[in-house]
């Protein structure tokens, strides 16, 4: 599948891949989509603001995307979503909010995919999932859970034939479509990334909207059955500068 043209990594960030000739350093690249790191942050007395606006301007130069989000509750205080068509520019973005200091409490690490149940999905739509333009209009309600597949010994996921769990998916993906104008789900690929398998990210209109998502999915056979979820985070998405205001006056 061919990668858009906005996302193609410049001539620089290229000049260490295989066959090129350059440093160990250079570009480390997908095969297809994009790298996935979510970092959430909490502030500390010193933090340097425009640092931080700074690493987002770097990261959008080189083709990435930067959702900030001011996070609600104990775990953290700011998240930050980048996506990127290199890993080491997204390993640079991390390490320029840490020495601006945004202290990574919990991240995650994952891959846009296109999922192997979408045969016969428009191509439009399987672009959409391996680049998508992120946050999307009028969804300011953010939430992010990690998520795996039962492999235990009474329901094992993995043992079932493809066509029965291709069928689950379809049955599965009803369900959220039935949220569509409502909430954007984006899920990413962390198997060998990452503890868990997948990385959900929902963006809502309402936080209602996301409640109600995930609670009306969870009754579907393939989650009911066979999904293991990790720990949620939710906030509110807004630009970067609103969000590290949030996190506390004088800072």
């Amino acid at each position: 599948m061919v990668r858009p043209e906005s996302w193609s990594p410049d001539p620089a960030a290229t000049a260490g891949e295989p066959g090129t000739g350059g440093s160990e350093e250079g570009a480390l690249s997908p095969t297809t989509g994009l790298g996935v790191l979510h970092l959430f942050c909490r502030a500390g007395a010193r933090l340097d603001v425009p640092a931080v606006l700074s690493a987002e301007e770097e990261a959008r130069k080189a083709g990435g995307q930067v959702v900030a989000v001011s996070m609600l509750g104990h775990k953290a205080d700011v998240g930050l979503v980048v996506l990127g068509p290199d890993l080491w520019r997204l390993r640079r973005f991390q390490s320029a909010v840490h020495a601006a200091g945004l202290d990574v409490a919990s991240s995650y690490v994952s891959l846009t995919e296109v999922s192997e149940y979408a045969a016969g999905v428009p191509d439009e739509l399987k672009q959409a999932r391996l680049f998508p333009q992120l946050p999307p209009e009028g969804k300011r309600a953010f939430s992010f859970y990690p998520m795996s597949k039962r492999r235990g010994d009474a329901q094992n996921w993995y043992s079932l034939p493809y066509d029965a769990r291709r069928e689950l998916m379809m049955s599965h993906g009803r369900i959220g479509r039935t949220f569509h104008g409502r909430v954007l789900q984006v899920v990413t690929g962390s198997t060998g990334l990452d503890d868990w398998e997948w990385g959900v990210t929902l963006f809502a209109v309402t936080p209602s909207d996301l409640k109600e998502c995930v609670y009306q999915m969870r009754f579907d056979e393939a989650s009911a059955r066979y999904a293991e979820f990790g720990p949620f985070y939710a906030g509110i998405v807004a630009d970067l500068v609103t969000v590290l205001e949030s996190v506390g006056p004088g800072r």
